[in-house]
């Protein structure tokens, strides 16, 4: 066959599907387009999480793209086909990984706008002059008040001094800004690492649940996940806005959940790009790989959030692109001018913990 003489020599070896059982091998399946092409579709039947919540019918689906095959194919005509039967699910966590391409499904974010420009803020807002480490930068900005943080990605290590060193010099700060516009999610164990510098004491972070047997619906009961605060460290209790746009995704998308939670915290700019499924990996007999969403997991109010999260009320802004030409953020713009603004109107407070942090509800030029 065509396709496996392309193949020979060049597969890639993925990891078994891990923490799943399957009805499946890879031996089941013959080698040959018919066989790769309903290993796959079988896979993601049996263990993909979201075919309900997205309301795609895969067995249509399934018998649509398998009419269309042809023996004949060379393995770039395959893969374009079966990549394009996996982005009927809409779901950015659903790659197949050829030795020769990764497909990827992108209009998650791509139909939106960018909402981000890291040049416009490092030249008018931190002037070039920052810290950085672990991978943040970030600066409190005395003439402003307010302390700005930008997380580009969730796969550095982050250590707690790191954290306490930064909150420190914002000491002065009336709140932070804390920027994952652009971040595309990492390691998930990042995400209870920096929440846990902002909670008082042990606190619900959301539920998971994972697939019991193959059927559609079979999934176990939601368990409850916690994250515990960081005592013996520097913990932030002022006025925090995490700005986000439609490209904050993945673990990312799971720390603005996790934080939207907190009375202190609210969420300015655009919904995010949701990802809210834990992804794990399997192999066709050809040797790809696919990866896809394969446990669902939910905020601390029991919500999904793989279609995204939403802005606090009132929280809802846009960078408008003919004053960001003249150096303005106006995502970052609105988010310092609130914090100036609630720390006046609340000049007379005492304490380190506030009382729920609103956002004012006028409209912010959307």
């Amino acid at each position: 066959m065509k396709m496996n003489r392309l193949l020979a020599g060049a597969a890639i070896t993925i990891p078994a599907l891990l923490g799943l059982g399957s009805c499946h091998s890879v031996e089941s399946w013959n080698d040959d387009i018919y066989g790769n092409f309903d290993a796959l579709w079988t896979i993601i039947d049996e263990h993909y999480c979201f075919f309900a919540d997205k309301d795609v019918d895969w067995a249509e689906v399934g018998a649509r793209y398998r009419a269309e095959l042809n023996p004949e194919w060379e393995a770039r005509e395959f893969f374009d086909h079966c990549a394009a039967m996996l982005a009927e699910l809409r779901d950015g966590h659903t790659n197949l990984i050829s030795w020769f391409d990764v497909s990827y499904y992108n209009k998650w974010w791509s139909d939106y706008p960018q909402n981000f420009d890291q040049r416009l803020v490092e030249q008018y807002y931190l002037n070039f002059d920052y810290s950085s480490g672990s991978g943040f930068i970030y600066k409190y900005l005395e003439d402003r008040k307010v302390g700005y943080v930008r997380y580009a990605s969730f796969t550095s290590g982050i250590s707690d001094s790191f954290i306490d060193m930064m909150m420190l010099t914002m000491k002065d700060a009336d709140g932070m800004i804390f920027d994952v516009r652009d971040n595309g999610g990492g390691d998930i164990s990042n995400v209870e690492k920096i929440v846990s510098h902002f909670i008082e004491e042990r606190t619900l972070a959301g539920y998971i649940t994972h697939k019991t047997g193959p059927g559609h619906d079979e999934f176990s009961e939601p368990y409850p996940f916690y994250f515990e605060p960081a005592t013996e460290h520097v913990r932030w209790f002022k006025p925090v806005i995490i700005l986000t746009n439609r490209s904050t995704f993945s673990a990312a998308n799971n720390f603005v959940g996790a934080m939207k939670a907190l009375p202190q915290v609210a969420i300015v700019g655009a919904t995010t790009g949701g990802g809210s499924g834990m992804p794990f990996s399997s192999e066709l007999p050809c040797g790809w790989g696919v990866r896809f969403s394969a446990s669902p997991v939910y905020d601390a109010d029991m919500v999904l959030t793989e279609a995204g999260i939403e802005p606090t009320p009132g929280g809802a802004v846009d960078l408008d692109p003919e004053a960001a030409l003249k150096g303005v953020d106006t995502m970052l713009e609105f988010a310092i001018e609130v914090l100036n603004k609630y720390a006046e109107e609340n000049a007379g407070n005492k304490g380190d913990a506030p009382s729920r942090f609103i956002l004012p509800t006028e409209s912010n030029g959307r």
